[in-house]
């Protein structure tokens, strides 16, 4: 019993400070699925707060009474880690508090005032507090003046702290980005704000560092004189579901791009840091993404593909196309598929290209960082047909690495098969395996901003995408690719790839 509790304290890290969280938009579908499924998943494991409050926001009209047994009925399929034990979860709806009210609306706050200071002396949180903004982007200046004109947004003493958790998008152009920062930097400070990208609290994006500079094996090969490139595919099987509205005012470079790929683009490219820290690993994401070679009018053209879904098949189920979903134009023109083609120009990586891409209706759910090898020089069996070495990095749904290289087949001829070793986390390390969700929030209750993005490197990833949204809004004429559902998107991303002599590695 006592090794299986060491197992799951090592998966979910240390105890965080007594404290209040503070869950705007709780009784949106992010909040129920995601976020509070996340708590529960840190609580039960101790890792939440030695004691803590949870009161969520929203406009919806409810007791502490009714909010609880909403989220008890969603919570009977909400949680990742399995069967829900009665006691744990009754021992953490014991902690739920709900207070309703408008975002935008000075006696609300006044009132979430008084009821966090009730909370906080009747629990003896210590005054800390950490405010989770799972609302839509438009009512995200509303809540932080709020906290400002309230005095929410400052610690109560010297010794309590206050944070803010902030979900993408993180504006919708670099012009919005840089307002949104600077709504945010005047009333929180910047060591407060703590912007969340999901993806980055996967177990296989944070072992990129330990891989790359824990293992003499592979820091030595992760440079231009070995790379040949680097592939990045964020797939999803799901169309748009029932969000055709949003993504209509989104589409795959905003949503994806700018974003999730964006920073997995980082991780991999980053320079070694000075320490593992919140500042010295973000200031070298931060000069990857200045790195990159900006896009022009030329460059769009030939070095980026946009595409949209049409009608297809997966799994022998028939599936609508973009245009036919609930919420989208008969005649839209929005990209739900982005390849491009990304060159950064520094010392380590200068003429290796690294080639993203992400869509909806793809022939497969994965996302996936591929990094293939130079070949040898094969002096030896330059008349043999030997594939290049490459290292994959699985993210998700199954999480670990594989790496392939070649091996004479038995037999008394010399024949050379591609053979691959993996790795699984699940079978490496067994079970236990906490949410990416659950991860950051610990992250951010311990107050370590490691894995959250600073406002520079949003800026900084939107100037690199404002030039090709400049682009194809002034090209209102041209024509977006189709493909059909259930494919790995349009020939012309395959055809950015022959150009290079290169071909896109399907997970």
């Amino acid at each position: 019993m006592a090794e299986e509790e060491n197992k799951w304290n090592s998966v979910y890290g240390t105890t965080a400070d007594p404290c209040t969280v503070v869950l705007f938009g709780a009784s949106g579908d992010l909040a129920k699925r995601k976020v509070i499924p996340a708590m529960f998943d840190l609580a039960q494991h101790n890792s939440l707060g030695e004691r803590y409050a949870i009161v969520g926001f929203a406009r919806t009209p409810m007791t502490d009474e009714s909010f609880r047994a909403t989220i008890s009925e969603a919570a009977k399929t909400m949680s990742e880690m399995g069967p829900i034990d009665p006691t744990k979860w009754n021992e953490f709806a014991s902690n739920l508090h709900y207070s309703a009210g408008e975002y935008g609306d000075a006696n609300s706050y006044a009132q979430l005032a008084k009821r966090l200071a009730e909370l906080d002396a009747e629990k003896k949180l210590g005054g800390n507090r950490l405010f989770y903004l799972s609302t839509p982007p438009e009512v995200y200046q509303d809540i932080v003046e709020q906290l400002g004109k309230s005095g929410l947004a400052k610690p109560s003493g010297p010794n309590s702290w206050v944070r803010i958790i902030i979900e993408k998008p993180f504006g919708k152009d670099l012009a919005s980005a840089k307002e949104l920062n600077k709504i945010v930097l005047n009333v929180f400070e910047e060591k407060q704000v703590y912007r969340i990208d999901h993806y980055l609290g996967k177990d296989t994006v944070q072992n990129l560092l330990v891989l790359r500079f824990g293992n003499g094996i592979f820091e030595p090969l992760w440079n231009r004189n070995y790379v040949d490139h680097v592939q990045i595919t964020a797939g999803e099987t799901l169309g748009v579901e029932r969000r055709g509205g949003f993504y209509e005012t989104a589409g795959a470079l905003r949503d994806m791009i700018q974003s999730h790929v964006l920073q997995l683009t980082s991780l991999v490219a980053v320079e070694p840091p000075a320490s593992f820290d919140a500042t010295a690993v973000r200031n070298e994401k931060l000069k990857i993404l200045q790195s990159i070679r900006p896009y022009n009018l030329e460059m769009v053209a030939q070095s980026v593909v946009r595409g949209q879904y049409a009608p297809g098949f997966l799994n022998s189920q028939k599936l609508a196309g973009y245009r036919e979903e609930h919420g989208v134009s008969p005649n839209s023109r929005t990209e739900t598929f982005v390849a491009m083609r990304v060159l950064i120009d520094n010392w380590r990586w200068a003429g290796v290209p690294f080639y993203l891409r992400t869509g909806k209706r793809l022939a497969k759910r994965s996302t996936e960082i591929m990094i293939q090898f130079r070949c040898a020089p094969h002096l030896v069996f330059r008349d043999r047909d030997i594939e290049p070495n490459r290292l994959v990095l699985n993210i998700q749904p199954d999480e670990g690495i594989s790496v392939s290289f070649g091996a004479k087949r038995p037999g008394t001829e010399m024949s050379i098969g591609n053979v691959t070793m993996n790795f699984s986390y699940r079978e490496g390390f067994g079970g236990a395996t906490r949410s990416a969700y659950a991860t950051l929030l610990n992250d951010c209750l311990r107050g370590d901003a490691t894995l959250f993005d600073r406002g520079d490197s949003v800026e900084a990833a939107w100037q690199l995408v404002d030039p090709i949204l400049d682009v194809w809004s002034a090209a209102r004429t041209a024509t977006v690719p189709m493909y059909a559902a259930g494919t790995w998107g349009p020939k012309e991303s395959d055809q950015m790839l022959e150009r290079d002599g290169r071909e896109w590695y399907n997970p």
